[in-house]
């Protein structure tokens, strides 16, 4: 047995300084049951901590995306290096150090990827302009456009026990990229580990003063003192969900509530996979990694692992010598594969479950209390392993209905894939489920049939098994969340989870002036033109609007036979008088990429200059045709300006510029139109790495 730890009193962080109180709940490790920590939030004032926030509030929404991003990534490398500490305090958690990694630094990885996002996807401003641009009028001089801006007010997060860093990173990650303040309240049982990686959050600077509270003792009053630009996300029991949904201050207001619930999510084995297949292993090695990891508490893990009825018995004596191998005790030791569940009182809340899985469900594996390699077996929160088998899942309640949160699963036959996919949804809505199969039309029907009731589908397979994340991860780019019992609602999924924390407006106007609202160039309004060549400006020196317009060019029958001659496009419409004649343009036609590409030749500028690459071209559509004899001229205009960060090993500083280009006829329609984006250097600026020092080699000459 270990030193007793140091007794933590983890504070809370509000309205700009740490509170705490000498009294308050105790907390017992997983593994001894020791005391480890006191927390309390006696004495905090709700209305004001929430009053803060919003009104600090405002100098996060004053810096961009890319500045918030850049802030981000920073925040993520500090707290990287100070990983270690947070590995030693997740081991009180009942957790080992696998499911630390995945709580530690799959959290701190949440906010390199938001951070990545943000710099690629958005622009650097404190807006998002957001689809199309709608033409409200038919001489096009009043257009429309959405707005997604910050809300103004503070972002509520609500966490469970089970992932104390991650679930917090990965809902304050996309929060800050968005300019909306977080106050954390972590569930008790962790919270002084997610108050460890706060107390550095603060510590590090980076974060503007107000973006960040947490609460660590009892929320109080907390919900009623919540205004409508404020937003509430949750974690946790699908009952607490239901509960805090409905308070009243929350449904007065119409707060935006967020739910991400446990859920029974299920695996399905396919019905044409056989034991000597790949894909029967996986399954059974995904089933015994969700029931063992985190000692099974994780929201994603998989509870009811559906099979075809002849394949119960070879999957069970699989799973049995594959749990076998799972050592149970404490987690501070190399040779443990699981640690405890993360309370005393959360174990005995899965014993009384697991008694009532009995009603339908028979134990076939586990059920007895095995040696420990360290640990105290009364004292602290172990259980092993345990799979029941419920033999006739489509007239059982209890699997489809309780969840016991720990290491238990619940086996259910089926006989056709109509039976498997009516048993997933009988849990009545999920966050995640697993495919397990080879056979394409299998995986299909069963996705497709599967796909109402869940958030995410994994199929996995031979193919993808190698670089798969597994059933229960939820990665940055993808939706976290489901229908129904999960919650209905949705984290992460990209800047989905940027989006949510912003408010979406429509904006009526006139072309120019929605252009100097949303800095994006749009067609139609004023633009500007100089005797300098637009490909002669740095990317500083550009502005959006600036234009040109090119000389003309008329289209001859030898361009169209050149150009077939060296692409080797021999369409008839192109080349055969007669078939072109019979076709829906009547008359031969010239390529549609003649048509850009003697446009790039309009509007180039030949010489070197800061303009270093044709970075990409989007939106390409062709209008009209152009006939032997047609006059064309190409409108180059900068739409809008992406600065880009230097990489490890760049020197020249760039960004992109996208242009919005339009070739017209000599009767002034438009025959194509599309947006190209040029690589362009920059002059070095504040967020830039030095530069590397002059080496002998390459320093100028001396006279």
């Amino acid at each position: 047995m270990t030193n007793a730890p140091e007794i933590l009193r983890p504070a809370s962080y509000v309205y700009g300084q740490w509170h705490s109180h000498p009294e308050g709940q105790t907390l017992y490790d997983a593994i001894y049951g020791r005391p480890v920590a006191v927390i309390s939030s006696e004495g905090i004032d709700f209305a004001q901590a929430l009053a803060y926030g919003r009104e600090k509030g405002a100098e996060l929404r004053k810096m961009t995306f890319h500045a918030r991003a850049r802030a981000l990534k920073a925040l993520g490398n500090y707290l990287m290096e100070r990983k270690e500490e947070y590995y030693t305090l997740n081991l009180l958690t009942g957790a080992t150090r696998r499911d630390g990694w995945v709580d530690i630094e799959g959290g701190i990885g949440t906010m390199f990827s938001y951070s990545s996002m943000a710099r690629r996807e958005l622009p650097d401003e404190r807006f998002l302009p957001e689809g199309k641009v709608e033409m409200l009028s038919k001489g096009g001089t009043f257009v429309a456009r959405h707005l997604l801006v910050p809300r103004e007010g503070v972002a509520v997060q609500i966490n469970a026990y089970n992932f104390p860093v991650w679930g917090m990173l990965e809902k304050f990650a996309p929060a800050f990229i968005a300019g909306m303040p977080t106050l954390v309240k972590p569930a008790p049982q962790t919270a002084y580990l997610t108050e460890r990686v706060v107390r550095d959050m603060i510590a590090s600077g980076l974060l503007p003063e107000g973006s960040l509270q947490l609460v660590t003792g009892d929320p109080g009053d907390l919900l009623d003192h919540l205004l409508e630009q404020d937003m509430v996300a949750f974690t946790g029991s699908a009952a607490t969900a239901q509960k805090l949904k409905v308070h009243p201050n929350i449904v007065n207001r119409s707060i935006p509530f967020n739910a991400e619930a446990d859920s029974l999510n299920a695996a399905v084995l396919g019905l044409t996979v056989k034991p000597e297949d790949p894909e029967f292993a996986l399954f059974v090695k995904e089933v015994a990694r969700e029931m063992t990891g985190k000692a099974g508490q994780k929201c994603t893990a998989i509870r009811r692992p559906l099979v075809p009825r002849h394949l119960v018995d070879p999957v069970i004596e699989a799973l049995k010598k594959e749990l076998s191998k799972v050592t149970l005790g404490d987690p501070a030791r190399d040779d443990v594969r699981m640690g405890a569940l993360v309370s005393v009182d959360q174990r005995e809340r899965v014993r009384e479950t697991l008694e009532k899985f009995r009603a339908d469900s028979e134990v076939v594996i586990g059920g007895q209390e095995g040696d420990l390699l360290g640990g105290d077996r009364e004292k602290g929160a172990f259980l092993n392993p345990t799979l029941l088998l419920c033999r006739d899942p489509l007239n059982a309640k209890t699997p489809h209905e309780l969840e016991a949160f720990g290491p238990v699963a619940t086996l259910m036959p089926y006989d056709t894939l109509e039976d498997a996919i009516k048993l997933t949804k009988m849990g009545r809505g999920s966050l995640a489920a697993s495919v397990m199969t080879h056979d394409r039309a299998e995986a299909t029907e069963l996705v497709l049939g599967m796909a109402s009731s869940h958030g995410r589908i994994l199929v996995l397979n031979r193919d993808d098994a190698k670089e798969s994340t597994g059933h229960g991860s939820p990665l940055p780019q993808l939706l976290h969340g489901g229908p129904g019992r999960a919650g209905g609602g949705a984290e992460l999924g990209g800047i989905a989870g940027v989006k949510h924390h912003m408010n979406k407006v429509a904006v009526q106007a006139d072309p120019t002036t929605l252009v100097a609202i949303t800095k994006e160039y749009i067609p139609g309004a004023a633009v500007r033109e100089d005797t300098l060549h637009p490909f002669r400006k740095n990317f500083d020196e550009i502005q959006i609007g600036d234009s040109l317009l090119t000389h003309r060019r008329t289209v001859t029958e030898a361009d169209i036979v050149n150009f077939a001659g060296l692409t080797g496009d021999h369409f008839y419409a192109h080349l055969d008088e007669i078939g072109a004649k019979e076709g829906i343009f009547g008359k031969r036609v010239a390529h549609g990429y003649f048509v850009i590409s003697a446009a790039a030749g309009q509007f180039v500028w030949a010489a070197p200059g800061p303009v270093l690459a044709n970075y990409g071209l989007e939106n390409l559509r062709f209008v009209e045709p152009v006939g032997i004899g047609d006059t064309i001229r190409t409108r180059l205009t900068c739409k809008r300006k992406i600065r880009k960060d230097l990489r490890p090993g760049e020197t020249r500083p760039t960004g992109v510029v996208e242009w919005h280009s339009e070739v017209t006829n000599q009767h002034d329609q438009l025959v194509a139109t599309y947006d190209i984006m040029t690589l362009v250097e920059r002059a070095r600026d504040e967020f830039d790495p030095p530069a590397e020092p002059e080496t002998a080699s390459d320093a100028p000459a001396q006279a």
